[in-house]
């Protein structure tokens, strides 16, 4: 991020440059240690469009976004970074979508459930089988998970418990990279089709 300061570069050409190199990075360093074939590939969508329809539910049914609890000094408010010259930028959306689509769940399955899931309940993380059971790593990686969504936290920690749940039934992070993939693909569609620019934060 300091690069891309230096660099000068404007918002659309930024978002394209991180995920270049974030995609690299993953597919250099990951690729033999975690397989990215999904053993219920079918079952992994339908998860994805739950969590999905969690995600944008709550404001659609009840409004209540604008409440204190959602928006405040620690969660921060419910209100896009993307200038308001990139939201017409076709480029710049499709390139915004995808990496939405295709790194960051990948990289977030590796960190919150590849990762922290498996090093709470034994440093040595790599010695415990993706899916392996703890009350405490999974509320734990299920409640960071949730604040990591800022305003939408309650939505992030449900959302959370889905994917942790996921990943114990399925003891494969390519089906949570699935799910999340199609969580994140139809919010993009949803966020681009309706203008709720506010869930891309």
């Amino acid at each position: 991020m300091a690069v891309e300061r230096l660099a000068g570069l404007s918002p659309q050409y930024l978002y394209a440059v991180r995920s270049a190199v974030v995609l690299g990075v993953i597919l250099v360093c990951s690729r033999r240690l975690v397989s990215f074939r999904a053993s219920r590939p079918w079952w992994s969508i339908l998860v994805g469009v739950a969590a999905f329809a969690i995600w944008v539910a709550p404001d659609m049914l009840f409004g209540y976004r604008a409440h204190w609890l959602f928006q405040n000094a620690l969660t921060g408010r419910a209100v896009t970074s993307l200038p308001p010259e990139v939201r017409g930028n076709w480029g710049f959306l499709a390139i915004r979508a995808l990496g939405s689509t295709l790194i960051v769940p990948i990289a977030e399955e590796l960190f919150w459930r590849g990762w922290l899931m498996r090093w709470w309940i034994k440093p040595d993380f790599l010695s415990v089988p993706l899916g392996a059971w703890s009350p405490s790593a999974f509320w734990l990686v299920a409640l960071l998970f949730g604040s990591e969504h800022g305003p939408y936290w309650e939505v992030g920690v449900v959302v959370g418990v889905l994917y942790n749940w996921w990943l114990v039934r399925t003891r494969t992070l390519a089906d949570c990279i699935v799910a999340h993939a199609v969580t994140n693909g139809a919010l993009s569609v949803y966020v681009i089709a309706t203008g709720m620019w506010q869930y891309w934060l």
